[in-house]
């Protein structure tokens, strides 16, 4: 027995020894860093910025225009509606009674003492305009409006005189177009220039062009039109910007044909010439008439003399812009 553990005890030391002779490999992973350069010349590029959506800027809210106040009382108002109606008919008389009893129902008001002012500035009184104007611009734009801006301009200013305007408002050579052979009666194409300075500041609303049209009756005598339903007018280029030194008003004046028998009882009728009036400020500036003893008829002569001794011009063919299918003048924009 004991013998016999002796030699299984040998045999394991022998096995150990075989195997502590051999070779054994043995692998392990490494993990190395991998790096990688950039060139000596290249720049680390700049973190991208967040994008940015571009939006136009929000324009600022448009200023509110600056209105006339409306008269509060409701009878001085009709009153200073009437009273413009006569102003511009040229009645100042009834005018200033209007006015003035629109004063008395509102003495405050900026539209009673502006319309004093205008009516006063027309009649030449300018001491007592300028007093309505002043009041009117006490008043401020919180109390007056826009009429405040309107008072600070005549004050600042001063009134035009209408003799003021002598050689720097005429009328340029009137062109005259004769057709007595239009369908439907004879028919007259005035062209009237309206001449400016160059360097002339003018009020355009103070401008007025007068035509007075004569006929010659197969009796052989002068009268005046009175019929206006004949007559259209038409400005060429509006709104004015005085391109040349000139502006241009058009006249179309047609004689309707008549049958025998009227023409029998009350004369024919023919074109013989008109008188054509400048105004500014209802003062007449500058006068052409054709035939010239036409002047003599004229209701009031001009501040210069007794009127331009030139010539019209008469043209064979019509104006090549000439549209008769045109209306009147513009319509005033409404209130």
């Amino acid at each position: 027995m004991a013998f016999t553990q002796l030699l299984v005890a040998g045999m394991a030391l022998a096995t150990r020894f075989d195997e502590s002779r051999q070779v054994r490999v043995v692998e392990k992973v490494v993990v190395k860093s991998v790096i990688v350069r950039l060139p000596a010349h290249a720049e680390t590029p700049a973190p991208a910025e967040p994008s940015v959506v571009s939006r136009p800027p929000v324009p600022p809210p448009a200023p509110t225009p600056m209105t006339i106040p409306q008269i509060a009382a409701p009878r001085a108002e009709r009153l200073v509606n009437e009273a413009r109606v006569a102003r511009v008919a040229g009645d100042m008389g009834r005018a200033i009674v209007k006015l003035e009893e629109a004063q008395a129902q509102a003495p405050d008001d900026p539209g009673v003492h502006y319309e004093l002012g205008l009516v006063h500035e027309q009649m030449g009184v300018f001491d007592t305009a300028a007093a309505h104007y002043e009041k009117v611009f006490q008043m401020g734009v919180s109390g007056a409006g826009a009429l405040y801006e309107k008072a600070a301009a005549k004050l600042r200013d001063g009134f035009d005189q209408p003799a003021d305007m002598l050689g720097k408002l005429s009328l340029g050579r009137v062109r005259i177009f004769n057709n007595p052979n239009h369908d439907g009666g004879q028919r007259v194409i005035l062209t009237i220039p309206v001449q400016k300075g160059p360097a002339e500041e003018i009020d355009v609303a103070e401008i007025a062009v007068s035509v007075i049209f004569f006929n010659r009756t197969s009796k052989g005598e002068i009268i005046q039109l009175e019929d206006k339903a004949w007559v259209t007018e038409q400005w060429v280029t509006l709104p004015f910007d005085w391109v040349g030194g000139e502006e241009s008003l058009r006249m179309t004046y047609t004689i309707p044909s008549q049958d025998h028998p009227t023409e029998h009882l009350f004369g024919g009728r023919t074109y013989y010439g008109q008188v054509v009036s400048l105004l500014y400020k209802d003062e007449v500036l500058d006068v052409q008439a054709w035939p010239r003893d036409l002047a003599a008829r004229i209701p009031k002569p001009p501040l210069a003399g007794p009127g331009d001794t030139m010539l019209p011009e008469f043209q064979d063919k019509l104006p090549p812009d000439f549209d008769p299918q045109l209306p009147l003048l513009p319509a005033l924009p409404s209130k």
